[in-house]
Order: C-alpha cells, then sequence, then structure tokens
C-alpha cells in the first residue's frame, strides 16, 4: 500500500508540473486529495498513526525543545485543503508554531458552511472558550468551534455544534483522531488553567501557495477567501493574532500590538456604526 501511494504521488506530481492548465490542475488536484483520504482513513483502520502525526509519547520534551511550557497561551489553524490543524503557543512577545497535526477526516468541499444539515465544515474566523469543551462527547473528547460566529449569523447561516473530535467520521467537524485530541486537549486545557479566556482558530481553505491561488482565482467564493487570507497574512506577518470584526456583512481585521487585548471574541464592530455586541456561541455538544 505505501509502494502503491508513492507511485501515485509521483505521478501526480509528474502530472501536475508537466500541463499547468486549470483542468488538469483541478484533476490532479482532486486526485492527490482522494489518495489523502483513503490513506487517513485506512491508516486510521489499522490503528496506525496518521501520516506526519507527531510523536505524541514525548509531549514533555517536544515542548522542552522549544523552550514552551504548558499553560502559555495557544492559537490555532486549520487547513482544510491539506487536512492540517496547527498548535501554536506564545513565547515571549509572539506565537511560535509548537505542532501540526493531521487532521483525518472534514465533510463537504471547499468553502463555507451555509445551512444546518448541508454536511459542510466552516471556513472563518472562531474562537473558542472553556464553555465550549465537551469532556464526555461521543467522539472522544471535543470542542466547539463557535459556529455560527458574528459573521455566519449576518449572512443569515445556520447550524451548530461544529466541532474539532475524535475519531475519524465527520458531518461537518474536524475529526482529528483520538490520540491526537488528547494532546491537544491537554495544552488547551492547560491555557484555560492559566488564564486563557479563550483562544481563535482561524480556518482557512487552503495554503496561499501559487498552485492554490491559481487553482481557485476564479471560484464562486474568491472574494469571502481574500478576506481570510488577510488575518492570514497578518498574522503571519506579527506573529500574533489580528483582531478580528464584522462590519456590513464582511470580515475586518486590524493587527493586535504586543501588550494589548489578544482574545477577544468576534463581534460586529463598525467604525461608522460603533461597536454592537454579537451572540455568544453555544456550549458544546455532541
Amino acid at each position: 500500500m505505501r509502494i502503491l501511494f508513492g507511485l501515485l504521488v509521483a505521478a501526480l506530481i509528474i502530472i501536475g508540473l508537466a500541463d499547468q492548465s486549470r483542468p488538469v490542475m483541478r484533476l490532479v488536484d482532486g486526485a492527490w486529495r482522494f489518495l489523502e483520504r483513503a490513506d487517513h482513513l485506512n491508516r486510521y483502520r489499522m490503528g496506525k498513526p496518521l501520516r506526519g502525526t507527531p510523536d505524541l509519547a514525548r509531549l514533555d520534551d517536544r515542548l522542552g525543545a522549544q523552550g514552551l511550557a504548558l499553560g502559555a497561551p495557544i492559537f490555532m489553524r486549520i487547513f482544510k485543503k491539506e487536512s492540517e490543524l496547527e498548535l501554536w503557543m506564545k513565547k515571549g512577545q509572539r506565537y511560535v508554531l509548537f505542532a501540526t497535526y493531521p487532521i483525518c477526516r472534514w465533510s463537504g468541499d471547499l468553502g463555507p458552511k451555509l445551512a444546518q444539515g448541508d454536511r459542510q465544515s466552516p471556513e472563518g474566523f472562531y474562537t473558542v472558550a472553556r464553555r465550549q469543551l465537551n469532556p464526555n462527547s461521543r467522539w472522544h473528547l471535543s470542542f466547539n468551534l463557535g459556529y455560527p460566529n458574528a459573521f455566519d449569523r449576518a449572512q443569515k447561516r445556520t447550524g451548530d455544534y461544529l466541532m474539532v473530535h475524535g475519531g475519524c467520521g465527520s458531518i461537518g467537524c474536524y475529526a482529528v483522531t483520538n490520540p491526537v485530541i488528547d494532546e491537544i486537549w491537554r495544552i488547551i486545557t492547560k491555557a484555560f488553567d492559566s488564564g486563557q479566556p479563550r483562544f481563535h482558530v482561524h480556518v482557512m481553505p487552503f495554503r496561499w501557495t501559487d498552485w492554490n491561488t491559481r487553482l481557485h482565482e476564479a471560484d464562486r467564493w474568491r472574494d469571502f477567501w481574500w478576506d481570510l487570507r488577510r488575518g492570514h497574512d497578518m498574522f503571519e506577518t506579527t506573529g500574533l493574532p489580528p483582531t478580528v470584526s464584522v462590519c456590513r456583512g464582511r470580515y475586518t481585521v486590524a493587527p493586535a500590538l504586543p501588550g494589548a487585548k489578544e482574545h477577544t471574541d468576534v463581534r460586529e464592530n463598525c467604525a461608522a456604526d460603533g461597536p454592537l455586541a454579537g451572540a455568544q456561541p453555544k456550549t458544546a455538544k455532541r
């Protein structure tokens, strides 16, 4: 299986390099995603870690190697197409990447969640407070992303209980396997115990590579994704999660300054209209 997977990956790379017309790029991209999902499911069913999983048995050693400690403030990013969850931890005045975990399963396609029952995993800027954690989840452990947030409500989007959880099944959530959610849970709860009121989770459709930018430049969600990219690029520049607001149905982002309050919720806030408090996300359930 491993040899076959490697040969298919090599063939896709060769095809993609040889012909970069958009139809061929879409064919290669779709085939790559299919193979990756099949590999994830196969390894999960065999009880093996997914490719790219950190050495979960050495959490303390991995933290120490980067000069980090449990209890530091955290920040997360999800890249949907690449099926990856990044966990960042604060070190000094900036956040540093601690670990990248493979996501075993998400559902739907690229693009935001629109309605209850569409089986679509969400994209956007979300925040998670302690009340959104569910230690008794039927998916081992889970935390609620906080969908719908102020932006989703402004767009009249519906749905609830969109989670990051264990296992490898999804009807709108992000499933990361039980061993991975165990490690993430330990880091999250220590951050809350140390006083972090909430952490941000930025869910991107894909990594902003030249390939992805060209492939998706004409997609229907292009403008929405561009707003997400502003937040992505701002974090890349400053090392701090930006301040995210919603104004007239669009995300707006502003750089967070060192020492400023970082962990604010996503709320409606237009300069002309003044801040408008948004409803709080639902507590955890699933």
